[in-house]
């Protein structure tokens, strides 16, 4: 299979039906490989679940080794902007393929990421004319709440877990993002794990299994 993004793909177990996706976007500077580590714990629970983490379409400067959503060299909101909607076109893209590819409709595919990659779940997730299974995004937040609004389509259930000692991300922006969704009558979970900065914890990540668990409808064997 060839998707328009080199991905790290994670398969079911002994060629079991894939029945749901969770499609996993790194943070600045990141790789697929980099958020796959994710799978590792939750694929026991998710047995029909297919976990996609592709690269950024772009390399990023400060590592170039790994790759970016959108560029961050430049203090300037309105770049910022438009250069995540570049990001969210291809991934648009992105997203139908793995559509296709697995003959699955929006409402079986989770859409989490970290940090950068949390931001364009978000901004994917709203924006999309159909629900998403849910999105689930580690410490990011909104880019810019007036763009949201102005074209966001859908109301896809979502969780929000920050560090409240991130010193790269403000757990500020979580509580916003919060009130912005409420706002917009979008369902919102939102944790604040004590004593954690710019990573995602085991806690983090328990807590977004048993979220994403009750979002999808996973196949009882």
């Amino acid at each position: 299979m060839t998707f328009c993004l080199d991905s790290t793909l994670i398969e079911p177990d002994n060629n079991k039906e894939i029945q749901n996706a969770i499609i996993l976007l790194h943070g600045y500077g990141g790789d697929g490989k980099d958020i796959s580590m994710l799978s590792l714990n939750w694929k026991r629970h998710l047995p029909n679940t297919i976990f996609i983490c592709p690269n950024g379409h772009e390399p990023c400067p400060i590592n170039p080794t790994g790759f970016q959503w959108f560029d961050l060299t430049k203090d300037d909101p309105k770049y910022v902007l438009e250069e995540s909607i570049k990001a969210e076109n291809k991934l648009n893209k992105f997203i139908d393929e793995v559509r296709s590819e697995f003959n699955l409709e929006k409402n079986k595919i989770c859409l989490s990421g970290f940090s950068q990659g949390c931001m364009m779940s978000i901004n994917l997730g709203l924006t999309s004319k159909e629900k998403f299974g849910c999105i689930v995004g580690f410490s990011g937040k909104i880019i810019d709440q007036e763009d949201l609004r102005s074209r966001k389509k859908n109301s896809t259930d979502t969780l929000l877990i920050h560090g409240d000692s991130d010193q790269v991300v403000s757990p500020n922006f979580m509580l916003e993002a919060k009130d912005f969704l409420i706002r917009n009558n979008v369902e919102i979970k939102t944790h604040l794990i004590k004593n954690c900065d710019h990573h995602i914890p085991v806690e983090a990540s328990s807590i977004a299994l048993n979220y994403i668990l009750k979002k999808l409808i996973i196949a009882k064997y």
